[in-house]
């Protein structure tokens, strides 16, 4: 069994760790980092006889009392798998029936521990349980991707258990370096479609899942797993196969998971997907993928193996370099501003200048790492340390490819992929900071410099800006930059111009010209409504847009002529010669 006070560090995932703690002949509390792995275990066939309970949403206080007590009588072990935030309700349950779990024979496991520190910046609760964590006699956390160092002292006195394999665990990774993620995905995607297993994404954005799989063209055949928040956002945008839990029976060709399904889910399939890892530090900083940590969780969530691992970047050299102590550096300075202006604020000689103290206090940064006591919570520093880290690991491909060499889980292989256009080009069409005019403006920027498409990658690209927006690619190539300039972008003239330029184009067409030469000769004389009717029978025959009415005029494009009225027959042109011959 896993002894008190313990930090155990797996190695490698699924080696049964929570599986011991759940089948241990002793009480036991497992606080699971999501719902969805909660889910997972209490309906797995292997613990249908291990007396497990789940507590998350939907689950009251009063019902995990029913079960304790129902627990005790029957002389079973309490087996309770809870999240961080549903932790309260057992804790008052255990009040209400007056046991103390810190000292009644109850174990204490945190699994998945390195999710305090990756998700306490956007789930404050997730750390709600650490302070009795410490009170409790019995207590251990465990991962497979463990932090290095805490902030939090309170681990000092805990000792460090890791378990190395006796066997090569080492899997191979391909990594598409890239300065286009659409142009690679798509490129990947080619590479597999021979290959009838399925596909895992797993990508920190449902923005951008929701872009991939429309410019991919594989939204049919999509399944996007993710919070419940994204399943209703998904479904406003008329997309139906998103799911708050995992099933095999949801699977389908695609299938696209957010970073709650990273960790302590077990997927257990027949045959061995591919897995994809996708990153884009333009679009999201937190689809950010750790080597150290999100990889290696992601990859182990495939409890019968994996048959190919792909991972799918682009690096941002924005992204300063420094390093740990710098970062912690920046931390401490932080604090110092803080500290001084409370300084200022306790010595200052008036109450005004008291307030304007705590008001420049209250705004400064360093505010982010309080908890709702106003205390430091160690948590948010070790987070805002990683995720500096992890901006670093982004600056470029090389130190990407260091990080997976240094993680060990991984043989790398790099697969440079480069782009004429990248994905901050694409940015700067997406962003909607941008007016439409300056999107469009930057658009035919990038077609001059794309000019004739000479690759398919090329051609894919133009397509990409036609998906932006089709309007301007169709102006740019039927119209010209210069055009377009002097048009000022008008929506309203460009499409006048764009129909106008089709009708002359096609109007002037070998087809159009033989079909009137066809109806009309030279040296006659016709009437108004007689040229009228014709030519707008040719025009519709012929799919010939126009731009304004149609009128006997019109004749005048394909014929020298003059006006004629006659007695008989009223106005019309008598032609001279054709135009075209």
């Amino acid at each position: 069994m896993i002894e008190t006070n313990t930090i155990l560090n797996k190695t490698v995932t699924g080696i049964g760790a929570t599986y011991s703690e759940i089948k241990a002949p002793r009480h036991s509390i497992i606080i699971e980092p999501t719902r969805p792995v909660i889910y997972g275990k209490t309906h797995d066939s292997k613990h249908k006889n291990d007396n497990l309970m789940g507590v998350c949403q939907g689950v009251t206080s009063d019902m995990v009392t029913d079960y304790v007590e129902n627990s005790l009588r029957d002389n079973k072990w309490v087996k309770i798998l809870t999240t961080p935030e549903s932790f309260r309700k057992v804790l008052k349950a255990f009040g209400d029936l007056d046991i103390d779990i810190r000292f009644d024979g109850y174990f204490l496991l945190f699994d998945e521990c390195q999710k305090m520190v990756k998700d306490c910046d956007y789930r404050s609760d997730i750390t709600l349980p650490m302070d009795l964590f410490f009170e409790c006699r019995d207590k251990a956390i465990v991962s497979a991707t463990p932090p290095t160092q805490y902030a939090d002292t309170r681990f000092n006195d805990f000792q460090m258990v890791k378990l190395i394999p006796d066997y090569d665990y080492q899997m191979d990774l391909q990594l598409y370096t890239t300065n286009n993620v659409l142009q690679s995905s798509r490129e990947l995607l080619e590479s597999l479609a021979s290959d009838e297993r399925p596909v895992f994404f797993f990508v920190n954005s449902t923005d951008m899942i929701y872009s991939l799989m429309k410019q991919l063209g594989i939204m049919n055949e999509s399944a996007v797993f993710c919070s419940e928040k994204s399943v209703d956002k998904l479904k406003s945008l008329k997309f139906r196969n998103a799911y708050e839990e995992w099933k095999e029976s949801k699977m389908v060709r695609y299938n696209w998971m957010t970073s709650r399904f990273y960790s302590a889910l077990d997927i257990e399939l027949q045959e061995s997907p591919n897995v994809v890892m996708l990153t884009d530090c333009y679009t999201a900083e937190y689809t950010m993928i750790d080597p150290y940590v999100d990889a290696v969780q992601i990859v182990g969530r495939f409890r019968n193996g994996v048959n190919g691992i792909y991972h799918v970047s682009n690096f941002d050299k924005r992204n300063p370099i420094k390093s740990r102590e710098q970062i912690e550096e920046t931390f401490h300075a932080q604090q110092n501003v803080y500290e001084y202006l409370g300084k200022m604020a306790y010595s200052a000689s008036t109450a005004t200048q008291r307030e304007e103290f705590r008001r420049a206090q209250a705004t400064i940064p360093f505010t982010r790492f309080f908890d709702e006591d106003n205390k430091i919570d160690p948590y948010k520093v070790d987070n805002y340390i990683d995720e500096e880290m992890i901006k670093v690991i982004y600056n470029n491909y090389g130190r990407v490819l260091q990080a997976y060499q240094e993680c060990g889980y991984f043989n790398v292989t790099r697969v440079p992929r480069y782009c004429k256009f990248g994905d901050y080009e694409r940015l700067k069409i997406e962003s909607k900071a941008a007016s439409i005019r300056e999107k469009r403006k930057e658009i035919v920027s990038q077609l001059e410099k794309l000019g004739t498409c000479e690759t398919e990658a090329e051609c894919q690209y133009k397509r990409d800006l036609a998906f932006a927006d089709s309007l301007i690619v169709e102006a740019y190539d039927l119209l010209g930059k210069e055009e377009i300039e002097q048009l000022r972008y008008s929506v309203t003239k460009m499409r006048e111009a764009i129909i106008l330029k089709k009708h002359q184009v096609k109007a002037h067409a070998t087809d159009a010209i033989q079909l009137i030469n066809t109806f009309f000769f030279p040296q006659q004389w016709y009437s108004a409504k007689t040229i009228k009717e014709k030519i707008k029978e040719i025009f519709a025959e012929l799919n010939i847009p126009t731009s304004k009415a149609v009128t006997s005029h019109t004749i005048t494009e394909y014929f020298e002529a003059k006006e004629v009225k006659k007695r008989v027959g009223g106005r019309g042109y008598f032609l001279i010669s054709p135009r075209f011959a």
